[in-house]
């Protein structure tokens, strides 16, 4: 597959990205170009496929749960199930792998190839996207029981722990992360999730923080000191579920990109190459020999680059390729596409915008709505809505 005419965010030149198999190739490499597929853009920019660092795909059929703002996670915790029984009943009562299934659209629709999933480990076939389920996922130490032999099991040495710490705005949420670090005794690499109540001397100990600014608006009124830490630690951002945030993640970005803790680059960088890399991923950067997972987005007008990314929403994508396979794209890509296309799509509307997605998506959206007519999501069926129109 060739890709022409694309905008980077580095250069003002447009570019063309060369895909074999689920590798980017090098412009210069032999072989029978003539016979990939080629695929012509107009004021489209290309990225790297976002890696979302922090989900819990099972828990995507929420929506934000509290209406206040807590010290820590626990009171938090106790405040939900004592308020909001009936709410979590009826998303638990849909079965587990279809609310699975949706929080990997929910990724892939806004633009995210890799999501790390946080919790057990969930049973996935035929994912969309790559789901990283490699580490040790422990809850927090307040709801993890027995989280020190767990974290001391030498079974689980050489695997990444992470876990829900320093989540909360007061001394227990601080003192919870001194507890985590002390305990540590095998010398565990730990990346932290929210870490709000973290100092930069506690940051150095740890692998990496994943920072998810939405949650923490949500909940805490408060962010970590991202500003700080990210010098003593590599730090990613991760959305989180619908639980404590919404579902696209460009809102996210958007958000925090308004905190002014990071560069645009910095914080673009928590999403693609410096997430790649926490993780051990051959993804987040477009260079020969990576894994071809990268977006195509409609470039705003009278917009630089960076501008016209950190402005971008799921109707301006264009296409989403991962592993070298098209996952997603725009109505306005069918007259190239038609006739190359091997797996099955389904049309669905996003604000508006008709866009191609494999799978059956609206028929996996009838099956949740059997369990929980109520919910809502962002995504309609293209048949149904175009049917209602007219009526």
């Amino acid at each position: 597959m060739r890709l022409h005419n694309l905008i980077s965010l580095i250069g003002h030149k447009p570019v063309k990205i060369l895909l074999r198999g689920e590798r980017i190739i090098s412009p210069w490499e032999k072989g029978n170009q003539g016979l990939l597929p080629d695929i012509h853009f107009t004021d489209a920019l290309v990225i790297p496929g976002l890696i979302n660092s922090h989900d819990h795909l099972d828990f995507n059929c929420f929506n934000p749960l509290g209406h206040r703002k807590y010290e820590n996670y626990r009171e938090w915790g106790r405040f939900i199930h004592r308020h909001f029984k009936q709410e979590i009943r009826q998303v638990l009562q849909i079965p587990e792998k279809l609310r699975t299934r949706w929080g990997i659209y929910k990724n892939l629709l806004a633009g995210v190839t890799t999501v790390v999933n946080h919790g057990q480990r969930l049973k996935i076939d035929q994912p969309l996207i790559t789901v990283y389920q490699e580490s040790q996922n422990l809850h927090s130490v307040g709801f993890e029981r027995f989280w020190k032999w767990k974290l001391n099991n030498p079974v689980h040495r050489k695997k990444i722990c992470v876990i829900h710490t320093g989540e909360g705005r007061d001394e227990t949420a601080r003192e919870e992360i001194d507890e985590l670090l002390r305990l540590n005794l095998i010398g565990r690499e730990i990346v932290g999730v929210h870490g709000l109540a973290m100092q930069a001397d506690q940051a150095s100990r740890f692998k990496g923080l994943v920072w998810c600014p939405e949650s923490n608006r949500i909940l805490f009124s408060r962010q970590a000191p991202i500003e700080r830490l990210k010098k003593n630690t590599t730090v990613v951002l991760g959305t989180d579920s619908t639980l404590t945030g919404r579902w696209n993640i460009w809102q996210h970005l958007r958000y925090a990109r308004s905190l002014q803790k990071t560069g645009d680059w910095e914080l673009f960088d928590m999403v693609t190459r410096s997430a790649a890399l926490l993780w051990g991923m051959e993804s987040g950067e477009l260079k020969p020999g990576r894994y071809a997972d990268l977006v195509v987005l409609k470039k705003k007008k009278n917009l630089s680059a960076w501008d016209s990314l950190y402005m971008s929403n799921p109707e301006d994508i264009l296409l989403v390729v991962h592993r070298g396979r098209i996952r997603l794209f725009d109505h306005t890509l069918m007259e190239q596409l038609e006739g190359r296309l091997h797996a099955p799509y389904s049309r669905v509307l996003i604000d508006k915008d008709v866009k191609y997605v494999e799978g059956d998506l609206p028929q996996l959206i009838a099956r949740i709505k059997d369990y929980h007519p109520e919910i809502r999501f962002p995504a309609e069926d293209f048949e149904s809505a175009i049917s209602v129109s007219h009526d």
